[in-house]
């Protein structure tokens, strides 16, 4: 599964061994894979300052975590068609996210573990501003471009009725600069073309003998050529539309189609140009975001223990990776069974639900008598 439970317990002998208990039964009943995860010993400050950083980094848990799924759906957009090459695109320092999870290791070099806590919160909250800032400017251009081109490819699809017919004629179709002779473009259904053969000339005056030419046809038709004096135009629309044959309103610009195909060959140009370096900048950043996204669980770690366990600093923080979703209940109530010491009124609410304390609202999903964070990893895969 790529879900971890990230829980602390106090350090001290009694929890050490409630610890080793919980590693056994995991073991035994195939629950989890648990490993240690190792924190720094940052710099406490006051209990005063840690609760307002507790909310803090709530918050910037909450950002981190949506920045980086939508990193991850910009990824999937930007890849379009090689969508089953995304996760070589979705790592953290090279390695797959499990993998840099399981090993996590804090960067001292990057969140120097020596400055206060709120300082290194900082740090990783304005990485984060400055990655969805730029994150936000580059998908913007490059999706402002990618709908233009998609724009541009709908023209030349559909049917007969609705595509654009500049990449399917050419000049030699038309009548051109001529004062007195048009060339227009009729649709023909397919059961009607021997009927167009044998009406196109008498359906107005002044229609030019021989002069039509199916130049393509789809699967409802085809689109045929006729040449007739302009003062006829409206007249021959009219007797067309009585006998079922269609006129398309196009008129044959040679600049205009250079000018759609100059178009087009730009924004294909411009896509493959910037196709590659945003990708690079997703990979790098998408890799920047997740492990400070992983440093934040760890500062949360360290804080809601100190929080909740008290001073001097002392607990254990480990990893637990569920084997199976069907397992996670049970897992849990081995979790609160070991830990319920830690907060006898709280842990036995949760073990028995039908328990009411006055006083006391309890949300059998949400509280736990140890220190406990989810890292939810399925929405990346």
């Amino acid at each position: 599964m790529s879900e971890f439970w990230l829980i602390s317990a106090p350090g001290d002998k009694e929890n050490l061994q409630a610890l080793e208990r919980m590693n056994t039964v995991t073991s035994k009943s195939n629950l989890s894979y648990n490993t240690k995860f190792a924190i720094p010993d940052f710099k406490v400050g006051t209990l005063d300052s840690l609760v307002g950083l507790s909310d803090e980094l709530g918050k910037l848990d909450t950002f981190a975590e949506s920045l980086i799924r939508r990193m991850a759906q910009s990824v999937v957009e930007v890849m379009e068609d090689s969508k089953g090459k995304v996760q070589e695109h979705l790592l953290a320092n090279g390695v797959d996210l499990t993998s840099f999870v399981t090993h996590f290791e804090w960067d001292m070099a990057k969140y120097p573990a020596k400055q206060p806590l709120v300082s290194v919160a900082d740090t990783i909250a304005k990485q984060l501003a400055q990655i969805e800032m730029d994150l936000k400017s580059r998908t913007a251009a490059y999706n402002t471009l990618k709908t233009n081109l998609e724009n541009l490819e709908k023209k030349s699809m559909g049917n007969l009725f609705t595509r654009t017919l500049s990449d399917i004629v050419s000049k030699e179709d038309f009548v051109l600069d001529s004062e007195y002779l048009v060339t227009l473009l009729v649709i023909v259904p397919k059961p009607n073309y021997s009927q167009w053969q044998k009406t196109y000339e008498s359906l107005s005056d002044m229609v030019v003998p021989r002069s039509t030419k199916l130049i393509t046809e789809d699967k409802e038709g085809g689109l045929f050529t006729v040449t007739l004096f302009r003062k006829v135009i409206e007249d021959f629309k009219t007797k067309a539309k009585e006998n079922k044959f269609t006129v398309r309103e196009f008129y044959y610009d040679e600049k205009e189609i250079k000018r759609e195909r100059e178009e087009m060959a730009r924004l294909l140009s411009d896509k493959k140009q910037q196709y590659g370096p945003l990708l690079r900048w997703l990979k790098v950043n998408f890799s920047e975001a997740f492990i400070a996204w992983i440093h934040i669980k760890a500062l949360r770690v360290f804080v809601e223990s100190v929080l909740r366990y008290g001073l001097p600093v002392n607990f254990q923080a480990v990893l637990l990776q569920p084997h199976k979703k069907s397992s996670t209940k049970r897992l849990r109530e081995v979790l609160n069974s070991v830990f319920r010491h830690l907060d006898e009124v709280a842990a036995t609410s949760i073990l028995d639900a039908s328990v009411e304390i006055p006083g006391l609202q309890l949300n059998n999903q949400d509280y736990f008598p140890y220190v406990y964070f989810h890292i939810d990893l399925s929405l990346l895969d």
